[in-house]
């Protein structure tokens, strides 16, 4: 039995970034970047205004009070998208609004509630804390020939919008991988049979949907290969839908018993067998191979299961195929709130509640478990927003106590799996 880390270490050392295709910035969200981007154009191209006012020279309006204004003429008024006709001279100022391109000669934009209107062209000035600022330099974001975005960059709505300054249409990205998955079993049915869920002869698939979800949320494109039953023929059947998928998941079939038959069939089926069987819990029986040179990963059955193996293992999968350079999510200290007492040495993933133990949302991290801790138990799932880390050497934890825990909302990436 291998050790989680080393398991997630295993898995990811067989798996790599999908090749890059270049894709529209409209449809580039939540992909990665395959290469750098350097910039050709400064950002912003020309000295411009930061809000609404007039355009002038600071020591046109240095020392102006409501009671000794300054006075200035104004020349020209320049709107978003035109361009200036005229300098600004000594006593001189431009209307200009938001965005607009700075005339020569003006290093100062005054706000227009610090100004008055006069008669034949004039302005007063009756305050002078503007006078330097509220104007955008040239290249004062972004220099022309500047590396900005990285390749292994995620794109999220910024990085898109920058993307889109520099006028980077199609960005090289890693593809999303296309994740195919299955669930098995004699005793599950999907829900266009209810009657006989409801009626206690099927268990509803949960698994089904809870792995459509959390594909797609980890950045693949799910391919629901259906249920199949536990015979050879079935197995088979539904396996061989899979097709062009990058990876294969698998849910249920992985264990022991007689009519747990995924590993003999993907053997009949050419999977190299890489590793079978977690010190952990939940979800001790994982399974890991290579079907056509394609990473499978055998999930267990039970709901709960399911839902840690996937976190633990598949998620790091899509993410280093998206080309993401930090797979795992990181872990943080937190406080037990109560004692644990657990059965079997192995490293357990508890669902608990963390939060912070302060008001407004201060102070250390504290958890608490979500209650009863069965594999078969999803609710656990709803209620947890973290995974706690209960290494195998520590049977009792004692209230007060420090453990790891995984958030599971949680942004924040790290090279190593951490668990």
């Amino acid at each position: 039995m291998h050790a989680p880390a080393d398991a997630a270490r295993a898995i990811l050392a067989e798996c790599h970034p999908l090749p890059p295709e270049h894709r529209p910035l409209a449809e580039a969200l939540d992909l990665v970047l395959a290469e750098d981007v350097v910039s050709p154009i400064d950002l912003p191209p020309w000295d411009n205004s930061s809000m609404d006012g007039y355009a002038l020279r600071a020591a046109d309006v240095r020392g102006a009070t409501r009671e000794h204004p300054r006075i200035v003429r104004v020349v020209e008024s320049i709107a978003a998208g035109r361009t200036p006709t005229r300098a600004v001279e000594p006593g001189t100022a431009t209307r200009i609004f938001t965005g607009a391109p700075l005339p020569t000669g003006a290093d100062t934009v005054v706000r227009q509630e610090d100004t008055e209107a006069l008669p034949d062209g004039r302005l007063a000035v009756w305050n002078d804390r503007d006078a330097g600022h509220n104007v955008r330099r040239r290249g004062e974001d972004i220099h022309r020939d500047d590396r900005v975005l990285v390749a292994g960059t995620g794109l999220g709505p910024a990085q898109l919008g920058v993307l889109a300054s520099m006028t980077c249409a199609t960005p090289l990205v890693h593809r999303q991988p296309r994740v195919a998955f299955l669930a098995s079993g004699d005793e599950i049915a999907d829900l266009d049979r209810a009657e006989e869920i409801r009626a206690g002869r099927k268990v509803a698939s949960s698994n089904s949907y809870t792995l459509l979800g959390m594909i797609r949320q980890a950045g693949g494109i799910p391919r629901n290969l259906g249920i199949a039953s536990d015979t050879r023929e079935s197995l088979r059947d539904h396996l061989s839908r899979a097709g062009d998928a990058e990876v294969l998941v698998t849910t249920g079939g992985v264990s022991v018993g007689e009519h747990d038959l995924m590993r003999d069939v993907l053997g009949e089926l050419g999977c190299e067998m890489k590793l079978w069987r977690v010190r952990m819990r939940p979800g001790a029986p994982l399974g890991f191979g290579l079907l056509h040179g394609r990473p499978w990963i055998g999930l267990p059955g039970n709901p709960v299961s399911t839902m840690v193996t996937f976190e633990l293992f598949v998620r790091p999968v899509i993410r280093r195929l998206l080309g993401h350079p930090l797979p795992f999510r990181r872990t943080v200290p937190v406080r037990v709130t109560e004692a644990i007492t657990l059965g079997p040495r192995l490293r357990h993933f508890l669902r608990a509640i963390v939060q912070p133990n302060g008001p407004g949302g201060s102070g250390e991290l504290v958890a608490r478990l979500t209650g009863p801790q069965g594999s078969g138990i999803l609710t656990s799932m709803v209620h947890a927003n973290a995974l706690l880390i209960v290494p195998e050497d520590r049977p009792t934890v004692a209230a007060g106590e420090t453990l790891a825990a995984i958030l599971l909302a949680d942004h924040h990436y790290v090279a190593e799996p951490p668990f």
